[in-house]
C-alpha cells in the first residue's frame, strides 16, 4: 500500500488522463524503475482500476530485481518488458505514444562511465525514435535535463534557446552534451521523418515517492531535517537550483504528449523555486527540523564530488505554460510532501 501522500499525487496525476482523453491509447514508457517513469506507470493504473476506457502500458526495464521490489503488486494494464534500452524495441510492442525517460542520473556513474553514459542517451533515444517512426505514433515526450543549457551567465530568465557553455575538458560534461545530442536529434527525427516527438527539459524534480535512501542533494537535506542533524555543504552552495513537483512534471509530460509542437524544446519549471543550494538548505532547515539542524560548510580542498558546475541559471517556464500548464507546489510544499512520505517507507 501506498503513503497517503503519494496515493494523493497518483490520483492528481490519473486525473489528467481522463483531461485529456488518453484513455483508451497504449503507452509505451522507458526507464520503469526511474522517479519519473515509476510514478507515471502507476498513476496509469490507478486511472485503470475505475476506468471504462484502460489504457495500456508497456513498460521497459532493465533489472527484474528493482521491478519486482519497486511494484509490490500486479498493477492494471501495465505489462513490464526487460531490455537494454539502447537495443530495438521489439517490433510487436504497438503504441499510440511513448515516454522516453529511461538514462543515468547519478554523478558518481557519470565519471566512472563517460562513454556508457553518452552511448546510452544517444543510441536508447534513436532505438525509440525509430520505433516512434514505425509504429507512427501520436505523440513522443524525450525527458532531457536543465543540464542541457551549460553554464549560462545571465540575470533574465532562461529560455529554451538560451544555451550556455559546456566545458568539452570536463568529462562529466559526458551528460550535458548527451542530453543536447539527444534533444538535437529528436528535432531531426521530426523534420525529416514527421515523428511527433517533443523534449522535456526538466528542472530537478522531486517529491513523493522518492526513495528514503535517494542520494541526491535535496533528499539528503530532508534526511539530515528529518534526524536533526546539521545539513552539511561541500560547496559554497552558491549554484542556483530550479525545481519542479514530481506530480507537476508528469502532468506537463502528459500535456507535452497531446499538445507539444513536434521537434520542440520545452522547459518544465517552477519559476517560484528558483533559489541557491544554500538557500534551499536554510530553509529545509528552518522549516523540517524542529530547529535542530543547521547548515554547515564544510568544504575540502582538491576532492572532486561530481557535482555540475556552479550556475547562476534561472529558468523560464514560459513556453510549457503557453499551452496551458501551471505548477501547483512550491518548494516548501515539495519537502513537505517528500518528508511525509519518506517517514512512511
Amino acid at each position: 500500500m501506498y503513503p497517503e501522500v503519494l496515493r494523493e499525487d497518483l490520483k492528481r496525476v490519473a486525473s489528467e488522463f481522463e483531461t485529456l482523453d488518453l484513455g483508451g491509447s497504449s503507452i509505451l514508457v522507458t526507464g520503469a524503475t526511474g522517479l519519473i517513469a515509476s510514478l507515471l506507470v502507476k498513476a496509469a493504473a490507478a486511472y485503470n482500476e475505475t476506468a471504462q476506457k484502460q489504457i495500456e502500458v508497456t513498460a521497459l526495464a532493465r533489472n527484474p530485481e528493482k521491478v519486482e521490489a519497486m511494484y509490490d503488486r500486479e498493477l492494471p494494464g501495465v505489462q513490464f518488458v526487460f531490455q537494454n534500452i539502447e537495443e530495438p524495441v521489439p517490433a510487436e510492442l504497438c503504441c499510440d505514444y511513448i515516454v522516453h525517460t529511461a538514462n543515468p542520473t547519478a554523478s558518481g556513474y557519470f565519471l566512472a562511465h563517460p562513454v556508457e553514459v553518452m552511448d546510452s542517451i544517444y543510441l536508447g533515444t534513436r532505438s525509440l525514435l525509430e520505433h516512434a517512426r514505425a509504429k507512427a505514433v501520436k505523440g513522443m515526450v524525450y525527458l532531457s535535463s536543465m543540464e542541457a543549457f551549460g553554464v549560462v551567465r545571465q540575470d533574465d530568465r532562461v529560455a529554451e534557446e538560451q544555451l550556455g557553455y559546456v566545458d568539452l575538458r570536463n568529462i562529466r560534461s559526458c551528460y550535458q552534451e548527451g542530453k543536447r545530442s539527444a534533444e538535437l536529434l529528436c528535432k531531426c527525427y521530426a523534420a525529416e521523418y514527421g515523428v511527433p516527438v517533443v523534449s522535456a527539459r526538466l528542472a530537478q524534480t522531486f517529491g513523493a515517492g522518492v526513495p528514503a535512501g535517494d542520494n541526491r542533494v535535496f533528499a539528503q537535506f530532508a534526511r539530515s531535517a528529518m534526524n536533526g542533524e546539521d545539513i552539511i555543504l561541500h560547496t559554497k552552495g552558491q549554484s542556483v537550483g530550479n525545481y519542479c513537483y514530481t506530480t507537476d512534471v508528469l502532468r506537463a509530460v502528459l500535456l507535452l504528449l497531446k499538445k507539444g509542437t513536434p521537434g520542440e524544446t520545452y522547459t518544465v519549471v517552477n519559476e517560484e523555486t528558483t533559489r541557491t543550494i544554500a538557500e534551499m538548505a536554510g530553509l529545509v532547515a528552518d522549516r523540517f527540523s524542529d530547529g535542530r539542524s543547521k547548515v554547515v560548510f564544510d568544504i575540502p580542498e582538491g576532492k572532486n564530488f561530481g557535482y555540475a558546475p556552479d550556475t547562476k541559471m534561472r529558468l523560464s517556464g514560459a513556453k510549457i505554460r503557453s499551452l496551458g500548464w501551471e505548477p501547483e507546489y512550491a518548494l516548501s510544499d515539495m519537502y513537505e510532501r517528500l518528508i511525509r512520505s519518506m517517514k512512511m517507507q
